[in-house]
């Protein structure tokens, strides 16, 4: 009886390397089903902007403060300490003795003027 059981136990043994196989090979399928799904997934959605744009200019007139807010980077309800830190960032990008220009400068001033309160819609010097 011993030899009869012996036998069964190669043959079940025979199966299970086909199932385990076929098995991997199932999972391996839905695994790239679902990564490709995911890619195109990825791919597919819109795009965000993955640096922080400053204000591109296109100056009015007289500096209102939603537009004094773009050339900072801020939001109008923005807190003062907040504005004079972006302040301080726009302006070394464009500080006249590291490249920058006069006229930009002089915005950027009028811009945290305009965002501190301290103007009264005098405009630019330029």
């Amino acid at each position: 009886m011993s030899v009869n059981n012996s036998t069964r136990s190669e043959h079940s043994s025979d199966m299970a390397a086909p199932v385990v196989a076929g098995l991997c090979v199932a999972v391996t399928a839905l695994a790239g089903r679902y990564g490709i799904q995911a890619w195109q997934a990825y791919k597919a959605r819109p795009p965000t902007a993955r640096l922080r744009r400053f204000y591109e200019g296109g100056f009015q007139q007289t500096m209102t403060r939603r537009e004094a807010a773009l050339i900072l980077g801020v939001r109008e309800s923005t807190a003062l300490e907040k504005v004079k830190e972006a302040h301080r960032k726009v302006m070394i990008a464009n500080h006249p003795d590291a490249g920058g220009s006069h006229y930009m400068a002089s915005k950027i001033n009028e811009a945290k003027d305009m965002m501190l309160r301290k103007t009264k819609n005098s405009g630019s010097a330029f």
